[in-house]
């Protein structure tokens, strides 16, 4: 069994976007998923949900090879530290973070 904080993770990150800006935030987002997937090989993927129903809810998912390294060493880079200042023009509260492990895959 691995050490708690060192098996592979999925970060799930629910956050609402103010509607009126809706496409500075997809941009701004696709601008920082480009970076993270150049300079971090720890990350295995990121993918964004828009809700069904409401196209200012969103759903991030992403896979990482560990939490230490998603809280640690990814969040501190100085792409996701600007990002975060960015997100804050069009988060209408602050995004929700979960952290998962895979349990069973079919």
């Amino acid at each position: 069994m691995a050490t708690p904080g060192t098996q592979p993770v999925t970060v799930v990150i629910t956050c609402a976007i103010r509607p009126e800006k809706l496409d500075f935030a997809r941009q701004a987002l696709a601008d920082v998923i480009r970076e993270v997937r150049a300079r971090e090989p720890s990350c295995r993927g990121i993918r964004v949900h828009a809700a069904a129903d409401d196209p200012a809810r969103w759903l991030i998912v992403e896979q990482w090879d560990s939490q230490a390294l998603f809280s640690g060493p990814h969040m501190s880079q100085p792409h996701m530290q600007a990002f975060l200042k960015t997100a804050e023009t069009f988060l209408q509260d602050p995004a929700d973070f979960a952290f998962w492990h895979e349990t069973l895959a079919a």
